[in-house]
């Protein structure tokens, strides 16, 4: 429950901001407050202007118009030092850590020196970082290399190193992207925390269902602009949705209705690969998306990537329309239809400096290719041109090199890569993970559509609303079995993620 009370003291306020580039306008009359010890949600899509207003208020950008006032005191713009000193700390989804350095130097070396010690302390550096530790309820390893830790908890040194330096307002600038849902947990309990010592918290996340949960109010960007404030009664993903596109999220389709009794597009049977997967048995029908989660390490990758032929099975039978199969390579899935979109679109999914003409016709090579097997621009530009407008990627050219675009359209060039290939089955690997809400949507639409044609989709998320929302029946997996099997009239997010946390033990 959120206990935040509107009287408590203003720490930030911003009064028309406004901010253009090269005749863009990216921040028009931006207007929002922060109080102490509030948690404020921002929401919005990839270029409605978060980036902008953060780097505003952090004194990275100096704004064409506006005024920032903190504890009333007004300032026309702030240089990144002066809002440090303020207390404004910006945690970014790099986190900004020194991997070869400990845990504790990357949390309390700066206190060092600032303080303008002669000799740097270590006994002095540990009291420091423990104490921050201690003050959100978290116990780390002290002296331990912080390459040496998981994800997750570079987010808690970070956030210990902004306490040390008198944080009195944190900006967490998507922090949940890349942690499992039970690191999920423990970061809201965290900030929970932040916000009980009066340290104020400015949420910048994708993930409505997570700010719905955290905050205190929520403010939603569109264009530059904010267009709702929202109060706890009035937290609704999709009424925040429709303010940040425009548009209502259509309902989900009934389950009942698709799935089909006839012979499964897929199935497999005891399929097995040492430490990775064992024993595994499903089937896939015609127009149904299954769903596929467990926590990290699982086997769902390993799963989906033996399915695909990039990790073969050592044992096991595959059946493709009911005539059984053996997919030892990716060529292979290819002539039965299976296509793979990547969890990790920057490292497996594109080639960044290429155009996105290039990158949509690498699945079409052959197609694409005339004499002395030359691919003939004319037919890749024509093909990139076609999936460029069905998939709707916000490009002014497909020439462009791919890692101009935004994230959702990143993601939206890797998915038209494989759908090129016109495959039966899709395997889809956290499709969504990282992209704006618009992009989101996107992305489950065209879900949506390939099964209303009858094909079969795997979904793999760690995203539960989404597995729920979109799925017909859910897979768990835990230490590469599949422990159980639901389908989502019969399971909320709650039992699910304990069923997921009682897979993985």
């Amino acid at each position: 429950m959120n206990d935040f009370e509107p009287q408590h003291p203003e720490l930030i306020r911003v009064d028309g901001l406004a901010k253009a580039f090269s005749g863009v306008q990216a921040l028009a009359d931006v207007s929002l407050s922060i109080a102490c010890g509030e948690i404020h949600g921002l929401v919005g899509e990839n270029g409605s202007g978060k980036s902008t207003l953060i780097k505003i208020i952090a004194g990275v950008l100096e704004p064409d118009r506006g005024s920032l006032f903190i504890e009333g005191k007004q300032y026309s713009h702030l240089q990144p030092i002066t809002a440090i000193r303020l207390g404004i700390q910006v945690i970014y989804q790099d986190f900004s850590l020194f991997p070869n350095l400990t845990i504790e130097e990357n949390i309390a070396l700066n206190s060092e020196l600032a303080q303008n010690q002669v000799l740097i302390s270590r006994t002095r550096m540990r009291k420091v970082a423990k104490g921050a530790l201690d003050e959100l309820g978290i116990h780390l390893d002290l002296g331990v290399r912080v390459e040496e830790i998981p994800v997750s908890q570079w987010q808690l040194v970070a956030i210990s190193r902004a306490l040390v330096q008198g944080a009195r307002l944190i900006i967490m600038d998507e922090p949940t992207t890349t942690l499992t849902r039970k690191e999920v947990q423990a970061l809201l309990e965290v900030t929970r925390r932040l916000k009980a010592s009066g340290v104020a918290t400015l949420f910048v996340n994708h993930k409505l269902n997570e700010v719905c949960e955290l905050a205190d109010r929520i403010s939603v960007l569109r264009n530059g602009r904010i267009t709702a404030s929202l109060e706890p009664t009035e937290f609704d993903p999709a009424s925040i949705m429709e303010c940040m596109t425009g548009r209502r999220p259509a309902p989900r389709a009934d389950s009942a209705g698709r799935l089909k009794s006839g012979s499964p597009l897929l199935k497999v049977q005891n399929l097995s690969r040492a430490d990775a997967y064992s024993d595994i048995n499903f089937e896939l029908h015609p127009g149904e998306i299954l769903g596929l989660t467990g926590l990290l390490g699982s086997g769902q990758t390993e799963l989906a990537l033996g399915i695909f032929g990039l990790l073969p099975s050592e044992s096991g039978r595959v059946f493709i329309k009911g005539d059984e199969v053996q997919i030892r390579d990716v060529s292979t899935a290819l002539e039965h239809r299976i296509a793979y979109v990547p969890e990790d679109r920057l490292r497996e999914g594109l080639f960044l400096e290429h155009s996105t003409a290039g990158n949509l016709a690498v699945t079409m090579v052959d197609q694409l290719a005339g004499r002395f097997s030359v691919l003939r621009a004319r037919a890749v530009s024509e093909m990139a041109s076609e999936w460029v407008e069905r998939l709707g990627i916000d490009t002014p050219s497909s020439e462009l090199p791919v890692q101009s675009l935004s994230g959702g359209n990143q993601q939206r060039v890797v998915i038209g890569r494989w759908l090129a290939t016109s495959p039966e089955i899709l395997i889809m690997n956290n499709p969504t993970a990282g992209v704006d809400v618009g992009s989101k949507y996107e992305i489950h639409q065209l879900l949506r559509s390939l099964v209303e044609n009858q094909k079969g989709v795997i979904l793999i998320s760690d995203d539960l609303p989404e597995l729920l929302e979109n799925c017909d029946r859910i897979l768990v997996m835990g230490q590469g079995r599949l422990v159980r099997e639901f389908t989502v009239e019969d399971i909320d997010e709650d039992e699910l993620s304990r069923e997921i946390l009682a897979g993985g033990v």
